[in-house]
């Protein structure tokens, strides 16, 4: 037993760095799907949920570049820096890495518009943030592909308990949402008042 190398020790930063990131995406996900129409969850007022869901943001954004940074300087494989924002360029595993550049691609879309909101108007930045609800399933296929290690044991579990969470909130949102508005516009009004809340939270 050789023990942990410079090496090993990027390979290991890369996967966990990977998992937080993926816990980290789908907390903000289910923030923006389970608040109500006031900007509140259930014990927390406003402000309080605008803040959480900002923290636990930027936590995830900062975990993302480690993840990112820890795999393009790991030398079992090459990466490379333009792989990691140029989907399907990789040598490794390029279509795998490829859906993690696109979902990359897309979280920076998200900072980027969030750093010019008050440039750009409602609208457009509402329906840019949109793109939030792609980058997630993304990272998830992301992760089951481009490693072993997401299709069996602990890292598994967590991707597949990520997976239950937003579907129970996204269940539980629609539910909601059947008994307040008429059947013919239940759907479209579930998503967009998610859309709008995510608007709301940034």
């Amino acid at each position: 037993m050789t023990g942990i190398t410079h090496t090993t020790a990027l390979w290991y930063a890369s996967r966990a760095t990977g998992v937080v990131t993926m816990l980290l995406l789908t907390a903000v996900l289910l923030l923006g799907i389970l608040v109500n129409r006031q900007g509140r969850l259930p014990g927390l007022p406003a402000f309080a949920v605008t803040g959480l869901h900002r923290n636990v943001s930027l936590l995830a954004v900062a975990f993302l570049a480690i993840h990112v940074i820890t795999a393009i300087v790991d030398p079992y494989v090459t990466i490379g820096l333009a792989a990691a924002v140029l989907p399907f360029i990789s040598g490794y595993k390029p279509f795998w890495l490829g859906l993690g550049a696109i979902s990359l691609d897309l979280i920076a879309a998200l900072i980027v518009t969030s750093l010019a909101r008050a440039r750009m108007s409602r609208r457009a930045w509402r329906g840019i943030h949109w793109l939030a609800y792609a980058a997630w399933p993304l990272a998830v296929v992301h992760s089951i592909g481009s490693s072993s290690d997401g299709r069996g044991g602990l890292v598994l579990g967590v991707l597949v308990g990520c997976v239950l969470a937003v579907a129970a909130a996204l269940a539980w949102r629609l539910s909601r949402a059947a008994r307040e508005i008429p059947r013919a516009g239940r759907a479209a009004a579930a998503l967009s008042h998610m859309s709008a809340r995510k608007a709301d939270l940034s």
